[in-house]
């Protein structure tokens, strides 16, 4: 299936490319960007993370979109929807995410590029509600779900993936119904 493209007055959501590989492997060795993740990743785990979307992609159409920034980068990080793993306790099985290179947070790439890709999710996918999720510390990507109009509902669980004890293991989630949007 070919994958929905999006677009915004800034970004262009796009497909995965073979020349977004080094700069993604980069972002996730940036310990800045996995600060709310239990590590960095290797190249060989971030290549693995690419081919993994990139899979999932052709399969559905859509997913996390590769960002580019019009007139300034060709690739940031990515920003889109994902189908939750079976084994989060949570439901709907549909978040939203981004993971975007820290010399481009602060300019409301992540909040746009969210936005396009809960307009497709709604409209264009027929979803009726959308989930994100993160570790309660982190604040900044608490405040772009809060900026894109979704809403905590005092809902935590515990990640599945990240082991007993460990600091970032509780986390918080958001919720976006269809008939929500702002």
């Amino acid at each position: 299936m070919t994958p929905i493209e999006l677009e915004t007055p800034r970004l262009r959501l796009r497909a995965w490319r073979d020349s977004d590989r080094a700069p993604f492997a980069a972002l996730n060795a940036d310990p800045r960007v996995m600060e709310f993740f239990p590590a960095t990743q290797t190249r060989e785990e971030s290549d693995k993370a690419v081919d993994l979307i990139r899979s999932r992609m052709a399969e559905n159409g859509w997913g996390p979109w590769a960002v580019e920034v019009r007139g300034v980068s060709p690739f940031v990080g990515f920003v889109g929807l994902n189908v939750v793993a079976p084994n989060y306790p949570v439901e709907p099985k549909v978040e939203i995410g981004w993971r975007l290179a820290a010399e481009h947070w602060g300019r409301g790439y992540a909040s746009e590029g969210a936005r396009a890709a809960l307009a497709a999710g709604f409209e264009r996918l027929g979803f009726d509600e959308i989930v994100s999720f993160t570790t309660v510390k982190n604040a900044r990507s608490r405040a772009v779900m809060e900026k894109i109009g979704m809403r905590f509902a005092g809902e935590t669980f515990e990640h599945p993936n990240i082991p007993a004890g460990h600091p970032l293991r509780t986390h918080v989630l958001y919720r976006l119904a269809r008939g929500d949007r702002k």
